[in-house]
């Protein structure tokens, strides 16, 4: 009896967890499904959001290409309708063209019909003419044939007497005038030598005041000028210390004045000081240090511009050194023109010059590029700055043609070669050629109104026209009181008042025109 008891609840716990595991396993499949249903709801919701936010992006994408679909349109009429504008409006020109060109044509086809008539008549004249001259002819024949019996001399003896008393008295009053002339430039000679040298001393010191000493750096506001004095002037005197440049600073607005003779200092003081004034830390180790950077740094800009200059010529061989003061002539004027375009020019012309006369224009080209060379170092070494570069040529290994070239540009010394002169000639071309050396716009029109006044001056003129930037004056006179022989004569004598009056650089080309017209109207 206790063995079925225990049989029968081993038997109802079997059947109680059998059943439980039964529910178990129902109630998990309904769960596992419920949530099944939920995820799927889910993903459906989620679909659904993402296919509505992606038709509403793809109706803005299809608003949005339609607007510039629009505005594409609207630039496309816009800009057609300018063109056509345009055209219409080449149109119009092209039309006002042809009608102008019409008129002309119609009036150069009246104008050749008046010249046609004009030659019948011209011809007409001309026979006219002829007729008159062979009657003259024989008549002048029958009077030479009665003069021949009156005086006993043939037509061809009495020719040749009056040219041997003319030419005797002709040399006569030549070596007259010669020795007057002469004796004229000596007494004038020491006198014109003086005036001349005075005036060249004077205009380059006018001008190399004025342009070569002096730079303006320009400054944002006037309050920079205190931050540049510094308390109690210590930044301004830091600055001149380091620079060796004088910094003036007085009323111009927003700008202070670096004046200095050495145009490297100068142009190392400008770069720095722009620096400063641009960075606004200025005190006395600030401007040092930026001084000393700024030198390194337009030590290095002007090796490789003397670097580029010599290779752009095509040359070679040029000693380092050499190469330096070239790059320095980059920040040195004379009367206004740069020297190392200058130098440049000069070895050009100079070249071409050598190739004329069958000399060697490589040695044409080196000597024209370094004839100036000493300008470089002037402010540095006493001395003319044509014996300072001949002895920088020396020290540097030149040849001796190219040496004597140098030292020779300005007659300072003797000139031993051909090349020399080319040199001379070349340097002349380059600085007297119009534009090469600055002028104010009131001295070159105080100079071409002086022109015209000394041409008018001379009787018999009747208007003067200065021309080609006062290189040329022609002069236009009366025919009835200059005749062919005394506008010879009168184109010297206002040569020779221009040279005793005025100062100009180069030559002056004097062209007097005469001139005769004979005007008859055809009825």
């Amino acid at each position: 009896m206790e063995n079925i008891s225990i049989y029968f609840y081993f038997l109802t716990g079997s059947l109680v967890l059998i059943l439980g595991f039964i529910i178990g396993w129902f109630v998990s499949k309904k769960i596992a499904k419920s949530h099944m249903k939920h995820t799927q709801k889910l993903a459906e919701t989620i679909i659904a959001e993402a296919q509505r936010e992606a038709e509403t992006r793809k109706k803005a994408s299809i608003l949005e290409a339609k607007d510039e679909w629009y505005q594409a349109k609207l630039k496309f009429e816009k800009d057609t309708a300018e063109t056509r504008g345009e055209l219409r409006s080449v149109e119009r020109r092209i039309e006002e063209k042809e009608e102008n060109i019409n008129r002309k044509v119609n009036y150069l086809e009246k104008r050749e019909q008046e010249l046609i008539e004009n030659r019948k008549v011209l011809e007409n004249k001309l026979d006219n003419l002829n007729l008159k001259k062979e009657e003259i002819t024989k008549v002048l024949h029958l009077q030479n044939e009665k003069l021949e019996k009156i005086a006993g001399l043939s037509s061809e003896e009495a020719k040749k007497l009056l040219i041997a008393n003319l030419e005797g008295e002709a040399k006569l009053q030549a070596a007259r005038k010669i020795k007057e002339i002469k004796d004229e430039a000596e007494r004038n000679a020491t006198k014109a030598a003086r005036e001349i040298i005075t005036l060249a001393i004077e205009r380059c010191a006018a001008d190399h005041v004025v342009e070569s000493t002096v730079s303006v750096v320009d400054l944002p506001n006037d309050e920079m000028k205190g931050r540049i004095i510094g308390r109690e002037g210590r930044n301004i005197r830091a600055f001149e210390t380091a620079t060796g440049i004088d910094v003036i600073i007085d009323d111009t607005p927003e700008a202070v004045i670096l004046s200095g003779f050495d145009p490297i200092r100068r142009e190392v003081a400008r770069i720095a000081l722009s620096k400063l004034v641009k960075d606004g830390r200025i005190h006395p180790g600030r401007i040092e240090e930026l001084v000393e950077k700024t030198k390194k740094e337009l030590m290095e800009e002007i090796r490789e511009i003397g670097e580029q200059t010599y290779l752009e010529l095509n040359m070679h061989g040029l000693h380092p050194e050499m190469v330096k003061l070239l790059g320095r002539l980059k920040y040195r004027t004379s009367y206004g023109q740069n020297v190392l375009q200058h130098s440049k020019e000069v070895a050009f012309v100079a070249s071409l010059l050598a190739s004329e006369l069958g000399l060697d224009p490589v040695i044409a080209k080196r000597a024209g590029l370094l004839h100036d060379i000493g300008k470089a170092v002037d402010h540095e070494i006493e001395g003319p700055h044509a014996e300072i570069g001949a002895d920088l040529a020396k020290r540097y290994g030149e040849a001796e043609i190219v040496i004597n070239a140098i030292a020779s540009h300005h007659e300072d010394v003797e000139a031993t070669s051909l090349m020399a002169h080319v040199i001379s000639a070349a340097d002349s071309i380059s600085g007297a050629r119009p534009g090469a050396r600055r002028e104010t716009l009131e001295n070159y029109i105080r100079r071409l109104e002086k022109l015209e006044r000394i041409a008018d001056g001379f009787d018999g003129v009747e208007k003067s026209y200065a021309i080609q930037a006062g290189r040329e004056i022609r002069i236009l006179v009366s025919y009835k009181k200059i005749d062919d022989a005394q506008s010879i004569q009168l184109a010297s004598d206002i040569s020779r008042r221009i040279e005793d009056e005025m100062e100009y650089p180069g030559q002056i080309k004097v062209v007097v025109i005469r001139e005769t017209r004979s005007i008859d109207f055809a009825k």
